[in-house]
């Protein structure tokens, strides 16, 4: 392990004298790949910086137990030997941490998309209660989110709901919510008060560029057609809004968050190289064969993955059976210890898989 520690650190020194050549400065691309590189290296190389700090203190302080007469001296010796251990210990840990290999979209952007499962009317009504969880978890990250398309239920909510969330590492949190999201409570339309079962569909795919996901236009059928308001009514009468069909795979996405045909279209692309992607992604993990899939980081939409017990307050995933009784909390936006917990997980499942 200390030999890939010191080449990282090679590799961080190297990147620090590419980072300011002109060839960089002068590429955008370039120079923002280069800094990322840089920035994720500094983590680790910061850490092994301190890990080797404690390693020559740890040496010191037993060279002075071996040389020194000195009780008082002796005596201090000891109590930093003893402070010195554990702390090593615990960087040892975190190192092994950070250098399990990261997914390479975890930085990247995200297409959420919300769909009402089973459930009828109430399954619309908490999708558009995930939806407004996913907003407000997405304002207290500094992350933006914009609507891209929507179908609203009949009662309230969403039947489907598709946004874009652009910001810091939104892909590695989100990708944890990937899965059916249940629901159990007293449905505003039950008129006996009896506890009722639904359930939404949440997909999170990450945003890819041209480079990655190559789109052949010859494939794809274009629409366009009036943007709608609620009701359905028309807010547009010019046809700005998209709806793009993907001929080889049946695809459809369809766009309409902007005044510009143009941007519309160019946000329509997006979600359908995620979409692309996702399909791909799935052919390999077929491929590699499911005993090597982590359930945690499956992202599969059909996992049933968690449960939102109205009745009993109580918020429960599945996936690692973890289970907290602060469901108005986490309904506001609190989900982050949920997603702590399954990077947990899953960094537990990735060091057992490196260590057999």
């Amino acid at each position: 392990m200390l030999d890939k520690l010191q080449a990282i650190e090679d590799r961080f020194e190297e990147v620090g004298q590419l980072i300011v050549q002109p060839d960089a400065t002068s590429d955008i691309k370039k120079y923002s790949r280069l800094s990322k590189e840089y920035k994720d290296l500094q983590k680790i190389v910061d850490k092994y910086h301190e890990y080797q700090n404690v390693l020559d203190h740890i040496e010191s302080a037993k060279s002075v137990l071996s040389s020194e007469k000195d009780p008082d001296f002796r005596e201090m010796a000891k109590t930093e030997l003893d402070e010195l251990h554990p702390r090593k210990d615990q960087l040892m840990e975190l190192l092994k941490t950070l250098l399990i290999p990261k997914d390479p979209n975890d930085g990247k952007n995200s297409i959420l998309e919300i769909r009402a499962g089973t459930g009828g009317d109430e399954a619309a009504i908490f999708a558009g209660d995930l939806f407004r969880m996913y907003q407000r978890f997405a304002e207290k990250s500094g992350w933006r989110l914009e609507i891209l398309d929507l179908t609203e239920g009949t009662s309230g909510g969403y039947k489907e709901i598709i946004s874009m969330v652009t910001g810091a590492d939104v892909y590695g949190k989100l990708k944890y919510e990937s899965g059916v999201h249940r629901v159990q409570r007293v449905p505003a339309t039950e008129t006996q008060g009896r506890v009722h079962t639904s359930a939404a569909s949440v997909a999170v795919l990450p945003e890819m560029d041209e480079v990655e996901v190559e789109i052949n236009m010859n494939d794809i059928r274009k629409d366009t057609f009036c943007s709608s308001g609620p009701g359905g009514q028309s807010v547009n009468t010019t046809y700005s809004a998209v709806r793009l069909t993907h001929i080889p795979t049946g695809l459809v996405v369809s766009c309409q968050d902007e005044k510009s045909q143009l941007k519309n279209l160019d946000k329509a692309l997006k979600v359908l190289r995620s979409r692309l992607y996702e399909i791909e992604l799935k052919k390999h993990q077929d491929a590699v064969g499911a005993q090597r899939r982590s359930m945690v980081g499956s992202g599969d939409r059909s996992d049933k993955i968690r449960t939102y017990n109205y009745p009993q307050g109580r918020v429960t995933d599945h996936r690692i059976g973890y289970s907290v009784h602060n469901l108005p909390t986490v309904m506001d936006g609190e989900i982050g210890d949920f997603i702590e917990q399954l990077q947990i997980a899953e960094n537990a499942v990735k060091l057992k898989e490196g260590t057999d």
